[in-house]
């Protein structure tokens, strides 16, 4: 019987990427659908990934599919036949095609089978995640971002729309997507009779809160086809201007794709123009925060200067110093604070705005 999962050290497996001469392409789809048996699926589709040297995660539930990957460029119309032919629900599935790319941003097939392809929290059974908002393709985004008849609200995590966002839009400021859904519904309250248009990375959580939002009343609800990838592909292919400023955060080893040359945020550790996203080069902290190249020098690639002085330590001697403290500090709170420490550019007590 084949094993149906990786075996080889993520050091071996990301060295042996970064040796391949052919050129990958990296790109994204999603597809909410009914799936009676998740894990046969994505058996059957793990084997046929791995034949075409795909690389990337792939998340199955019975409620669909959710992937972010990467192909060899010779062997992308073999992924897209083999992908239309999987199930019936994914014939013409779009695949969003990465803008900014050097096709390094996965070294691994990882396909995972779950309860959900996004975790939402809803447990109502007469909710229907099908019965959705309409689509809008870019030249009726522009429309709807020159009414003031109409809101756009962004449907991701904070540390995304820091860097980068369509004019004006909303904020749902919460740190999971669970979260954002109820507030969505009472923070738009007083918005129903407006047009509501929700947007997120590649689609799939604007999709679900569209659904979300028309299953509470809402009626005149949109969201943006593709998400900001697609609105981004299609606006620059058309000659559109372009209503989304600044970098769209990916969940890859980019950590951003430029939409526009403005940087609408700023170093965290000292303030100056900045749309970087870096882990924290301590492990045990591993902090996700924005950081410009002087502080990057200056704190050697760390959240702050303990984590730059715990660094280089022996292994023995970071574990002592991290026993007892808090887990949180492993954690980007989005909504909250930025870093454990004070930042001198910043009044005591007063988070970034």
């Amino acid at each position: 019987m084949p094993v149906l999962h990786n075996q080889v050290a993520n050091e071996e497996l990301k060295r042996r990427m970064l040796a391949e001469s052919e050129p990958r392409t990296t790109l994204s789809f999603y597809k909410y659908f009914r799936l009676d048996n998740p894990q046969a699926f994505r058996d059957g589709l793990y084997r046929s990934m791995g034949d075409l040297g795909v690389f990337g995660r792939v998340y199955i539930a019975g409620e669909g599919i959710n992937a972010q990957i990467s192909v060899p460029q010779h062997r992308f119309e073999a992924l897209k036949t083999l992908l239309f032919a999987a199930h019936p629900a994914l014939d013409g599935v779009r695949l969003n095609v990465a803008l900014d790319d050097d096709g390094k941003s996965f070294w691994v097939l990882r396909m995972k089978v779950r309860d959900r392809i996004v975790a939402d929290g809803i447990i109502d059974p007469t909710f229907d995640p099908t019965r959705i908002g309409h689509y809008l393709r870019a030249e009726q985004v522009n429309a709807m971002a020159d009414d003031p008849d109409t809101v756009f609200v962004d449907m991701r995590n904070h540390y995304e729309y820091e860097v980068g966002h369509f004019d004006r839009a909303m904020e749902i400021p919460s740190d999971t997507f669970r979260e954002q859904l109820p507030m969505a519904v009472d923070m738009l309250a007083a918005e129903k009779n407006k047009n509501i248009v929700m947007y997120c990375t590649g689609g799939i959580r604007c999709e679900k809160a569209s659904a979300y939002m028309r299953h509470h009343g809402f009626e005149h609800v949109y969201h943006v086809e593709g998400g900001i990838i697609e609105y981004a592909r299609q606006a620059k292919a058309l000659g559109l201007p372009l209503k989304f400023t600044g970098k769209n955060f990916v969940f890859d080893e980019r950590l951003g794709e430029r939409i526009t040359p403005d940087v609408i945020a700023h170093c965290h550790q000292c303030g100056t123009a900045c749309d970087t996203h870096v882990n924290c080069q301590n492990q045990g902290c591993h902090l996700l925060f924005i950081q410009c190249p002087v502080c990057g020098e200056k704190y050697q690639g760390c959240c702050s200067e303990t984590c730059r002085d715990e660094k280089d330590l022996p292994v023995h001697e970071q574990r002592a110093r991290r026993a007892g403290r808090e887990n949180g500090l492993k954690i980007f709170n989005k909504s909250r604070q930025r870093l454990s420490m004070d930042l001198p550019w910043r009044a005591p007590g007063k988070t970034a705005e």
